[in-house]
């Protein structure tokens, strides 16, 4: 297929596709069309990603359209895009639109936003998963090949997870965070949406890079999985919040460790839970507040109510509550740096259940809270993970396990996630 047929398929796929509130701005057809017969005046050769369409969770910058983080009244227009973002399109990629997100990146759900509840793919009445709901969904339902979200603590896993995805979450700083309105500045990560490890990986290879004009930027070097020695938590402290169901599937995940030459061994999942709460329960929530405090403050009307609850908490923790949390991570850190001894790679529930919308409505705090039990801790111990599908419930609703292991394991975790996700 030539890249304007490409193009014509996905805007007649996203014509007939059913409302399910992905989108917050698409592209208008004759611009991409004219990008597609640009890139047919060219060779091919040298551009990994040549005609290839994907979708821009709304909190990155895309030139020319305003990027919003689910705000109108916060939108802007950038006058270039994302560093990520480029990468992509100097590489051939086509963006085909903006997605929808949970309010300023705030949320596991999908579901807080005012451009609507974006529909879980396999089912209406389900959320998503959030906050990268939009680019989610887009890819699970055929609208894109590939789709950018951002994971501060569980948005680009989570969605993954709930739409029968691969989420890539890659090492801190590989991908350049500028030109993206922050969520937690300093634990922030650009997300990779794809249907396999292969095409992430491939988006990976185009997207990573150091940037010097950002501060949180890194070196990442390629770190091995040496082994194939599975961690998984002990059965108590496993937590499916009722969800039988999603219990049973992760059992039947752990059997596929035996089908790739590996072995378990059962670690004690305290010190993760712990970074974990730290989170929102500590007072990181005050980085949220650091980034959009001050519009909120003023535009109050304008932002979704549990968001605004969310981010307002974050101006009540002090400095010395953040030093005391900072003191403890530090330690949680060291106890997960032993951990590397006996086990090379993690193996947990991406989510412990799955909620239907009206569900998430009536309680949205405490259920989200539960969607963030095995994801809230990732970069604050600074792993590279990846959600990984593992099997469906007997409704029809994915569910997805998560690999997680030290920074700069990301092309490992792909190679092993290809290895579990395929026949």
């Amino acid at each position: 297929m030539t890249p304007t047929q490409v193009i014509e398929a996905a805007l007649e796929r996203a014509e007939q596709a059913p409302q399910r509130n992905v989108w917050i701005t698409r592209l208008p057809r004759e611009d991409l069309l004219a990008q597609a017969r640009a890139l047919e005046r060219r060779s091919s050769e040298g551009l990994a990603l040549w005609g290839i369409p994907f979708v821009i969770k709304d909190n990155i910058d895309l030139a020319g359209v305003p990027t919003t983080a689910g705000c109108a009244r916060y939108a802007y227009l950038p006058a270039e895009s994302a560093p990520v973002v480029q990468r992509l399109q100097d590489a051939g990629a086509i963006a085909l639109g903006k997605s929808n997100l949970d309010q300023f990146a705030t949320g596991l759900v999908g579901t807080r936003s005012p451009y609507g509840v974006c529909r879980n793919a396999y089912h209406p009445d389900y959320i998503s998963g959030g906050s990268s709901s939009g680019s989610a969904v887009a890819v699970a339902t055929g609208l894109a090949s590939f789709a950018l979200g951002t994971d501060t603590a569980g948005s680009g896993r989570v969605p993954a997870a709930f739409n029968n995805l691969i989420g890539l979450k890659p090492s801190m700083g590989r991908i350049s965070t500028r030109g993206i309105v922050p969520a937690c500045r300093s634990l922030d990560c650009v997300a990779i949406f794809a249907l396999c490890s292969d095409d992430a990986g491939r988006v990976l290879a185009v997207a990573e890079g150091f940037d010097g004009a950002d501060p949180y930027s890194r070196h990442v070097g390629e770190v091995p999985i040496p082994g194939v020695r599975f961690g998984v938590p002990r059965p108590a402290q496993l937590e499916f919040f009722g969800d039988d169901e999603y219990a049973r599937l992760f059992d039947r995940a752990l059997e596929r460790i035996d089908g790739v030459g590996g072995s378990r061994v059962e670690i004690d999942l305290a010190p993760f839970l712990e970074a974990g709460r730290l989170l929102y329960g500590g007072p990181w929530v005050a980085e949220r507040h650091a980034a959009v405090g001050e519009f909120i403050r003023a535009n109050a009307a304008a932002v979704h109510p549990v968001t605004r609850e969310v981010i307002e908490a974050g101006a009540v923790p002090s400095a010395v509550e953040l030093f005391h949390a900072q003191h403890r991570l530090m330690a949680l850190r060291r106890e997960v740096d032993r951990l590397w001894s006996r086990v090379d790679v993690l193996m947990l529930p991406t989510a412990g259940t799955i909620y239907r919308s009206a569900a998430v409505d009536a309680d949205p705090i405490r259920l989200n809270a539960t969607l963030g039990f095995y994801a809230n801790f990732m970069n604050l111990l600074e792993l590279a993970g990846i959600a990984v599908p593992a099997g469906f419930r007997t409704d029809g609703l994915p569910f997805g396990v998560t690999l997680a292991a030290r920074g700069g394991t990301d092309r490992a975790l792909l190679a092993l996630a290809g290895r579990l996700h395929g026949p």
